[in-house]
């Protein structure tokens, strides 16, 4: 599954974010819908979709504008006033603000808070709680290799390839090349990757990746991946984890114009137990049901909080 609109073509796009592209719209009324839209990939259709169920199990009026477009088109319909809320990430304020290097985005708590802090003051935007899930670049390995090699983490790589053990990845040449990528974890752990223990692909496609190293195609054993990508499960692919945080953190949370937000004050409340139950785990398996199982969206998203017990 590929997720660039989200993370990669960021930073240009939002340089001017403060002036909006389309005129702003004055806060809907109390018997007006609250308008939810999403970004295109399966994941932030899955987010919306549950979060506009639960709204309607409150009796809130929701109109969906689910899979709406990338990143710069949903921010912007946010801005302006079109839509209302919207699961974003985290870390996309590193570049919502271009505020790349800061290292606050590398840790779960300090971006959260950051970005709640920047899109208040800036743009009158409420983040709520974001999920534990992390979707961000990550590395996933076979399962055989994990047991064989004793990789949990990426800090036991550097190990491993000094002893010569086996390990391939395959990747995009975005992350083979990108500072913030494959470089960000050779730095971090201490390895480097030869060509030989490379295939590089074109495209960013994860899906793609994962199922190389699922095939070992090449000799392949390991993938770029997201995440949450739910097919890393399926493919039985782990991912290894990133202890030192190399990689900026993209939590899913709930971002809701502030008009909004006064207009519905128990949000929050009805919102935390749904991005509570959002593990990396969970995550990942909600996202299988739909693009490995080929279940609807709908039908994921109704199930999930049945399980978690909102009123209907």
């Amino acid at each position: 599954m590929s997720r660039f609109h989200r993370r990669a073509v960021l930073a240009a796009p939002f340089a001017g974010l403060a002036a909006p592209l389309i005129g702003s719209l004055p806060a809907r009324g109390q018997g007006q819908p609250v308008v939810i839209g999403s970004k295109l990939d399966t994941e932030g259709a899955l987010l919306g979709e549950m979060m506009a169920q639960l709204l309607e199990a409150r009796k809130v009026p929701v109109q969906r504008r689910l899979q709406l477009g990338p990143t710069r088109i949903v921010r912007q319909a946010l801005l302006s006033g079109e839509i209302d809320l919207y699961p974003e990430y985290t870390g996309n304020g590193a570049f919502f603000f271009q505020m790349e290097a800061d290292p606050a985005w590398h840790d779960a708590a300090q971006a959260a808070a950051k970005v709640r802090a920047l899109d208040a003051e800036r743009n009158k935007l409420v983040w709520l709680e974001p999920a534990a899930a992390n979707n961000t670049w990550a590395i996933a390995i076979r399962r055989d290799l994990a047991r064989s090699g004793g990789l949990a983490t990426l800090a036991d790589l550097p190990a491993h390839l000094a002893r010569n053990g086996a390990f391939k990845l395959a990747a995009s040449a975005e992350f083979v090349e990108s500072p913030a990528a494959l470089p960000a974890f050779q730095k971090a752990y201490g390895f480097t990757l030869p060509a030989e223990r490379l295939l590089v692909l074109s495209g960013g496609d994860t899906a793609v990746t994962m199922r190389a190293a699922a095939e070992q195609l090449n000799g392949v054993n390991a993938a770029m991946v997201y995440g949450t990508d739910g097919a890393i499960a399926a493919l039985d692919l782990q991912v290894l984890g990133d202890p030192k945080g190399a990689q900026i953190v993209y939590q899913p949370a709930p971002v809701v114009r502030q008009a909004v937000a006064e207009r519905l004050p128990q949000l929050g409340d009805w919102m935390r137990p749904l991005f509570a139950s959002l593990s990396l785990e969970t995550l990942q398996a909600l996202n299988a049901r739909i693009v490995v199982e080929g279940q609807p969206a709908q039908q994921v998203a109704a199930a999930h909080l049945r399980g978690l017990g909102a009123p209907g």
